[in-house]
């Protein structure tokens, strides 16, 4: 194998997936360790290099790998550094320089880190949806909402590293939900996996409407989906409010970037069936005639199954 190969590297706050790629975007070998069972970082760092290690190996790499990209919460392009995240169990309070002790610890091989919903985006450019689009916005809809601003083919960091929090802007500015970041009435508190699930939680207790949610201890976003597949009319109506709300803020978004489209990605992203119309009326209604109907709302067209390697693959091929 004569060609460069890369590593990517995905650090959730549960689990780490991990992955050799080739230009092509084919994953030669991948593996997945635990995020969550370490209280400092240097044992995960020693785990983490022991499993690349493995991978390498599996993929007769060794010696061909070019760089490492990884994609993690609150992670700083500039720095290398992962800063203050909270849903990480060893970087809650502190500055991890990720990068260099990532690099040190697989022998000197450069390390090239971002947000993750920045890798996410890098990965739909250089592999997906946004091949060929110079400026778009990815959002990533999970556990929390991310996003990623490709303006003139480069991912906007601002002057720190940290711009793009699209998730973190105001919805409701009165009497709003507490988000996970400390404000209330973020967008990320109604329309993650997690905030459809609280809004769920919060209508049967208001009304007496029939739904098969009702016998459910504890309600996920994937419970409302299939529910909603059911012809529900409760998990109907949630998609529509949930759909709805992105819409309008994704309208603001677009009058700031004009871009191109926008890119949905994540486990909530899968309910398209149910969120495409809320989504796009919501985004028209609300956005300046100037640009009704003329941004595309697209899916990631990347297997759910390797986007995230991909996604942060993509930047070690900067490296």
């Amino acid at each position: 194998m004569a060609q460069d190969l890369v590593i990517g590297i995905d650090v959730g706050g549960q689990t780490t997936k991990c992955g050799v790629v080739d230009a092509r975007g084919t994953v030669l070998a991948q593996t997945v360790i635990r995020t969550d069972t370490y209280t400092s970082v240097e044992p995960y760092i020693a785990e983490l290099a022991e499993a690349l290690n493995r991978i390498i190996t599996e993929a007769n790499a060794e010696g061909l790998i070019r760089g490492i990209g990884v994609g993690a919460p609150n992670g700083n392009y500039y720095t290398g550094t992962i800063e203050y995240a909270p849903n990480l169990t060893w970087a809650g309070q502190k500055k991890i320089d990720f990068a260099r002790l990532l690099s040190e610890a697989m022998g000197g091989i450069p390390v090239k880190l971002t947000n993750d919903a920045n890798a996410a985006a890098m990965g739909e450019m250089t592999y997906g949806a946004a091949r060929g689009m110079k400026d778009f916005i990815m959002i990533t809809l999970g556990t929390g909402v991310g996003s990623g601003i490709v303006i003139d083919g480069k991912v906007v960091y601002g002057h720190d590293g940290f711009a793009g929090e699209l998730g973190h802007t105001c919805v409701v500015r009165h009497n709003g939900r507490s988000c996970g970041c400390g404000k209330t009435g973020c967008l990320e508190a109604y329309c993650s996996a997690i905030g459809m699930a609280r809004t769920a939680r919060e209508w049967l207790e208001m009304s007496d409407e029939p739904s098969t949610l009702r016998s459910l201890d504890k309600i996920t976003s994937k419970d409302i989906y299939e529910a909603a597949k059911e012809g529900d009319k409760v998990a109907l109506k949630l998609f529509e409010f949930t759909g709805h709300m992105l819409g309008e803020k994704l309208a603001d978004f677009i009058e700031f970037s004009a871009p191109e489209a926008i890119v949905l990605f994540g486990g909530l992203a899968r309910s398209k069936e149910f969120l495409t119309d809320p989504i796009t009326r919501g985004m028209n209604e609300n956005v300046l005639p100037l640009w009704r109907g003329k941004v595309k709302l697209v899916y990631s067209q990347l297997k759910e199954s390797d986007a995230a390697i991909l996604g942060a693959s993509s930047l070690a091929w900067e490296l």
